[in-house]
């Protein structure tokens, strides 16, 4: 089982909805293309809604990224690109391709009172500062849909509804979520800002949920 359009998205981040809804974090991306700029929606889980399991999400944010993989994302056109389920490109497999340990995932709150304490907080935080930035590029890994050519975006309101979801490890589902899994098909956000320091160029941010398993299968 895979997801059938698994991919990226890249393009600059325009604008945010915090509060949309109680479990995403919704962000509006303008990608250009050959046919003229196209708009997109990148919803990201920021709580889960699996039965019988704790709803919070894990969470691991990195600043550095391997430079074979950073200089890929530069590399990709903006819009979105379907991606093959393998090693050795741009897809991402958090229980085989070692960016980091699983088991350092920590759970983070969707909305909590207080500062930088809970998943919105930071999503907010790291979108804002690439809205505010020329030439920041955000880059989201995940299942693609639309476009929608006969409703608009249920959020942002462009016209042909489509965008990116599943933003997050996309294996070690069970019940009606496990037809969902597979191998090299995991969600990720990466913001990369126009910094001439090395450690202020890129934030990435992984997210799973805790019914999901860590056990590699195949």
């Amino acid at each position: 089982m895979s997801l059938p359009t698994y991919g990226l998205l890249k393009g600059t981040p325009i604008g945010h909805l915090r509060d949309a809804d109680d479990d995403h974090y919704q962000i509006l991306l303008r990608a250009a293309t050959p046919t003229g700029a196209q708009m997109h929606r990148v919803a990201v889980n920021v709580r889960s809604s699996a039965p019988n399991a704790p709803s919070t999400v894990l969470f691991k944010a990195l600043t550095t990224l391997p430079a074979s993989l950073t200089t890929l994302l530069r590399q990709q056109p903006t819009g979105y690109q379907k991606l093959a389920h393998q090693a050795g490109g741009l897809a991402i497999d958090y229980l085989r391709e070692h960016l980091f340990d699983p088991k350092s995932m920590q759970p983070v709150p969707p909305d909590v009172p207080g500062a930088n304490n809970d998943l919105k907080d930071r999503l907010e935080a790291a979108v804002v500062q690439a809205m505010g930035q020329t030439g920041a590029q955000l880059y989201a890994f995940g299942a693609a849909w639309g476009p929608e050519l006969d409703r608009p975006d249920d959020y942002f309101h462009f016209t042909p509804g489509r965008g990116i979801h599943d933003i997050h490890m996309n294996q070690g589902n069970s019940g009606k979520y496990a037809a969902d899994n597979g191998p090299w098909q995991d969600g990720a956000l990466v913001i990369e800002y126009p910094s001439k320091d090395p450690a202020q160029q890129w934030r990435a941010f992984f997210f799973a949920f805790q019914s999901q398993s860590f056990v590699v299968k195949g």
